[in-house]
Parts: structure tokens; C-alpha cells; sequence
């Protein structure tokens, strides 16, 4: 039997997540907000980028490495609040984006040679 949306998209949830907190960050907020946006856009983008990796998307797992570096909480990265709005848009946009089109690769059955396969020659 096939595997449910979720088990395929393992990433929707951290992602879509990600994508919200980082759209309400675009209003005026206290400082503890920004906090915790840091530990949840970095522990989304690194699960995504972790992903991205195993499912052989090594575009995404840059990206996103790349984003989780950009939010780390540890040492964070001081730019005005204009530029931040802007970061936040596109990189919501990108959580979105990412939840759409990454999925697990479908594995071919036992008996049944992927287009891949046949091509090396295994």
C-alpha cells in the first residue's frame, strides 16, 4: 500500500511552520519572538537541508543549510529590521516552495530496474 502524505513529506509540517512564523515576524513584536523564530526557522531549515540531503536534492540541502546558518540562534547575524522584512518574505516563500515540490524519491520495486539503474548498468 502507498505511503500517506506525510510519511512522503516528512518536511511539510517543520516547513509550513517555519513559513508562518516567519510571515508574522513582519509585525511589530517583542524581542522574545525574534528568539524563538531563530530556533524554529534554524531547526526547520536543518531538518529540511538534513532531508534534502538523503533524498539526493543537494540544491536544497545547500539551501537550506544556507538558511539555518542565517537564523542560527547560537551567533546570530545583526541586520536592520527592513532588511530582516525582506529575508523573512523570501525565505517563508522558499519554506512554501520546498513543502510543494520535495518529496522521497520513489524506490523502485525488487524486480524492476529504475531508468537510472539501467543506465550505469547495474
Amino acid at each position: 500500500m502507498g505511503k500517506s502524505v506525510l510519511e512522503k513529506r516528512s518536511h511539510l509540517i517543520p516547513a509550513i511552520i517555519a513559513a508562518i512564523i516567519l510571515l508574522f515576524a513582519l509585525a511589530p513584536w517583542p524581542y522574545g519572538y525574534y528568539q524563538l523564530l531563530r530556533f524554529v526557522v534554524c531547526g526547520a531549515a536543518s531538518y529540511i537541508a538534513f532531508m534534502a540531503y538523503n533524498w539526493q536534492k543537494i540544491w536544497a540541502a545547500w539551501l537550506f543549510g544556507f538558511i539555518a546558518i542565517l537564523f542560527n540562534p547560537l551567533i546570530p547575524i545583526h541586520l536592520s529590521r527592513e532588511i530582516w522584512q525582506t529575508i523573512d518574505v523570501v525565505c517563508a516563500a522558499l519554506f512554501v516552495v520546498i513543502a510543494i515540490i520535495l518529496k522521497e524519491p520513489v524506490k523502485s520495486s525488487e524486480g524492476h530496474k529504475t531508468m537510472h539503474e539501467e543506465l550505469k548498468g547495474g
